[in-house]
């Protein structure tokens, strides 16, 4: 999805999801796991400046696709490309309204303590996931991408006969830090807010794509014009340092 400026995405939201709403107003917005640690920082920081609220609600992809789909609604969804296209095809979410806001990258992450393996080239970070004893991945965004990657390299049968996954919606750092996995590969942003791991570094770039969050208006918004103050506040110089800190890039 092509990147708008902080201009572009407040007028292109606006034309869609309209005006009104009072002047207070409480925002809903649902969103996936991998942007929660930035939401914590910039909700408060938005309400302190706008006077308006936000209720947000975090869940995994999966299980937050499903309960959209289920007719769980709000003003806004925040969620990688992976889970808004099916949406906008579905009519779950307004088609023209999402506006990216952050890109994110996969890391690799081992027990803290552990010796950290060399992942810094493709043959280095092939052989370091067949060296490992075993190997956790999500059902995400990053999940879908790491068994592409693991099946352009050759080595997905051999890796899913090793796989562990987590239990519920625990991000996949927790199962690393609790030693059930060797190492653990998902977003960047996920890996960092967990203790007990450290990050080895990232998935070479020449595997990974870019993973690009978006906030994108739902047909039901209630409150359209707070709703676009939220999302041009995503994209600015006061989210950005919050977004670069949590392990994800502003666009």
């Amino acid at each position: 999805m092509v990147a708008f400026s902080k201009i572009a995405a407040a007028g292109l939201l606006s034309m869609v999801i309209g005006a009104s709403a009072a002047q207070s107003a409480e925002i809903v917005v649902l969103s996936t796991t991998a942007a929660q640690e930035a939401m914590t920082e910039i909700i408060p920081l938005f309400e302190r400046t706008s006077g308006h609220k936000v209720k947000i609600t975090y869940g995994a992809g999966p299980r937050m696709v499903e309960r959209i789909r289920a007719g769980a609604t709000g003003d806004l969804f925040i969620g990688p490309q992976e889970y808004n296209e099916p949406l906008l095809k579905e009519g779950k979410l307004v088609a023209g309204s999402g506006v990216d806001f952050a890109h994110s990258l996969m890391g690799a992450a081992v027990r803290a303590g552990a010796s950290k393996p060399d992942i810094g080239t493709v043959e280095k970070f092939k052989s370091a996931m067949l060296a490992a004893k075993s190997v956790s991945f999500s059902a995400g965004a990053s999940g879908m991408q790491i068994v592409e990657i693991f099946k352009r390299l050759g080595i997905n049968d051999a890796i899913e006969a090793k796989r562990v996954n987590p239990q519920g919606d625990e991000p996949v750092a927790a199962v690393v830090a609790r030693g059930s996995a060797e190492i653990g590969i998902q977003q960047i942003s996920q890996l960092l807010p967990v203790g007990g791991i450290e990050i080895a570094g990232p998935v070479p770039r020449e595997l990974q794509k870019i993973i690009v969050y978006t906030v994108t208006a739902f047909p039901a918004s209630t409150q359209r014009d707070a709703a676009k103050t939220f999302v041009t506040f995503l994209r600015s110089p006061e989210a950005a340092p919050i977004i670069k800190k949590k392990g994800m890039d502003p666009v």
